[in-house]
């Protein structure tokens, strides 16, 4: 399952991280240096150097942001939310087709998520393509928004044609391994809180919770 968060940053958020990304000089790096072997090949963008204080500043306050989204615990079931990127990709340069490491320093990726920092109409081409058995989607998000997707997907960025995209991406290791588990459990809950809106407390309410709790009892990992 993908959701979009919409948004997760203010349009005044993004242009403040926007601008501080841009004046980041030579704290940007060869996205090449945090590809896989095999996806090196693929890869055309920069990075901002994680060990930099503007990556740490910057990490920490979008972590903040997505831990206290209530969409992020209904769908995702976050244990970790790590191992943030801060990426920039201008004319030419893109990131072809790939799959994500199942484990990265911060933990499992069970999850991935991008978060756009600049609006479309900043730049041309550049859209996350995801790759599943139903065909390919193309997303060019607005500025703030950020898109939830699991991470065992084929997926590229289509090259950048002109402008500059600037985006955070990073992955989640959930506390429900399974995707149709998360599904299943995410179903479960918007269901019983709008009965509780419609009905409040009632019986059917007290069962669908206590389904739900039992099985996040089972899953859990």
């Amino acid at each position: 399952m993908r959701f979009l968060i919409e948004p997760l940053l203010s349009a005044a958020q993004c242009l403040a991280m926007a601008e501080r990304l841009r004046r980041a000089g030579d704290a940007w790096r060869p996205g090449t240096e945090t590809a896989g072997w095999h996806a090196r090949e693929v890869k055309a963008n920069h990075q901002l150097d994680r060990q930099c204080p503007l990556h740490q500043a910057l990490a920490a306050e979008l972590q903040d942001q997505l831990r206290r989204h209530p969409l992020m615990h209904a769908a995702a079931f976050p244990r970790q939310i790590h191992s943030l990127l801060f990426s920039r990709s201008g004319a030419g340069e893109g990131y072809g087709r790939h799959v994500d490491n199942a484990w990265m320093a911060g933990g499992r990726s069970d999850l991935s998520f991008t978060l756009a920092l600049t609006d479309p109409d900043g730049y041309q081409g550049g859209a996350l393509v995801l790759e599943s058995p139903s065909g390919e989607e193309a997303f060019r998000l607005p500025a703030g928004h950020a898109l939830v997707y699991p991470s065992t997907l084929l997926h590229r960025v289509e090259p950048v044609t002109s402008g500059e995209r600037l985006v955070a991406v990073g992955w989640i290791e959930s506390r429900i391994r399974h995707g149709d588990q998360r599904e299943l459990l995410f179903e479960l809950d918007t269901a019983r809180r709008a009965l509780f809106e419609r009905s409040g407390k009632d019986e059917v309410f007290d069962l669908i919770s206590r389904s739900y709790t039992n099985l996040l009892r089972r899953w859990e990992c």
